[in-house]
């Protein structure tokens, strides 16, 4: 481990550099063009590493990145996504800046380093090594930031070839790495009511807003916080004017769930809503879309592999658990061992003061490189 820490430590400008080249390629989801030109800068670095790159093109969205290393019947995947939630034009109102031992941009933490740090780490098998000790492949996506809708079959694809899969999202706060994520998903209310105008003949209408406000207390009724279950109305609609009994409405329902269990609860009690006025009619749609990454036995096995990593680094590792959703929820939910967070030290994902520490990045990429060679090893 310690021959893999020091070329990463050499190697420090070189991760820095490729971490600026790939935060300067602004690259939103949601935009095509400007995600395909980071994808074409993802390809070259891996092309210069030595790996076998494929294109896998998307009309919907930015192109996927897979880069194949080694080969042999055992496979770990690692996984990464190049999209960003920052809009082009984001860079010039907040430029890439060093400062305090930090470097501050947006995308820099979620995850750019992260894929930085990820080819430092094929880079220093690459070049430490005899042999590559097995097959890795890495899968670099566009639209992980709005729920993977293209990208999922291949993640999933991959993963059930893999011993392992280990994701380069950001750490947690200090550098431990996400042993379990929440499930997410979001469903939609609609409320369907009997328009009337409200001044001259109000007893003739049902108001599709009123009867929504009864169902939202439902809905909050759903929430276990001790089970990590939460529910939150984030967006609401309806009416037309306000002289007229609304005959529709809306709530969009935002859903964490720490367990398929709990997903399967909520999912059963939204469909079971039944309307207080009978003369209104309700359909939800949507669900938990993304499931929980739950720590099993399996998850726990592999974390501790990283823990004696990263001993062996002179570190020691923590692990926890995080709301958000990431790709490895997908990997973890085919019961393929998936380890998360793996990626930068730093802060700030999705906020103005999105930042990474510099000074972490070759440990990490000595971490990846490491738990790599000890996967394919068994």
């Amino acid at each position: 481990m310690k021959s893999l820490l020091e070329y990463c430590e050499r190697e420090l400008d070189w991760a820095v550099a490729t971490t600026e080249a790939l935060v300067r390629l602004e690259s939103p989801t949601p935009d095509k063009v400007a995600a395909d030109r980071c994808a074409d800068e993802v390809m070259r670095r891996l092309a210069d590493i030595g790996g076998r790159v494929q294109r896998l093109p998307r009309a919907e969205a930015g192109d996927h990145v897979l880069a194949r290393f080694g080969c042999g019947t055992k496979q770990v995947l690692v996984l990464g996504h190049y999209d960003t939630v920052w809009e082009v034009g984001t860079l010039s109102r907040r430029p890439l800046r060093a400062e305090g031992g930090r470097l501050y941009g947006p995308g820099v933490f979620d995850m750019k380093a992260g894929l930085a740090l990820g080819m430092l780490a094929l880079r220093a098998i690459a070049d430490t090594a005899s042999a590559w000790p097995g097959r890795i492949t890495f899968l670099i996506t566009s639209d992980e930031e709005m729920g993977a809708a293209t990208s999922r079959q291949v993640i999933e694809d991959e993963a059930l070839r893999s011993e392992a899969v280990l994701v380069l999202e950001p750490s947690l706060p200090g550098g431990a790495l996400k042993t379990s994520r929440k499930g997410c998903g979001e469903f939609i209310l609609h409320v369907h009511g009997v328009p009337a105008h409200a001044g001259i003949e109000p007893e003739k209408g049902a108001s599709a807003i009123h009867e929504l406000a009864r169902q939202i207390i439902a809905i909050e009724r759903l929430q276990d916080i001790a089970r990590g279950t939460t529910l939150n109305v984030g967006v609401i609609a309806g009416g037309t004017r306000t002289n007229v009994v609304a005959g529709r409405a809306e709530a969009v329902v935002d859903v964490r769930v720490a367990t398929m269990a709990e997903a399967a609860r909520v999912a059963g009690a939204m469909a079971a809503l039944r309307p207080h006025d009978a003369r209104t009619r309700l359909s939800v749609t949507g669900g938990v879309d993304r499931p929980p990454m739950e720590r099993t036995s399996e998850v726990a096995g592999l974390f501790r592999e990283a823990q004696a990593v990263a001993a062996e680094l002179g570190r020691e590792l923590g692990e926890g658990a995080t709301g958000g959703g990431s790709d490895g929820n997908l990997t973890a939910a085919l019961g393929v061992p998936t380890l998360d967070g793996l990626g930068a030290v730093g802060g700030g994902a999705h906020a103005a003061d999105e930042h990474v520490s510099v000074g972490d990045l070759p440990w990490r990429a000595a971490l990846v490189a490491g738990l790599l060679q000890r996967i394919l090893a068994v």
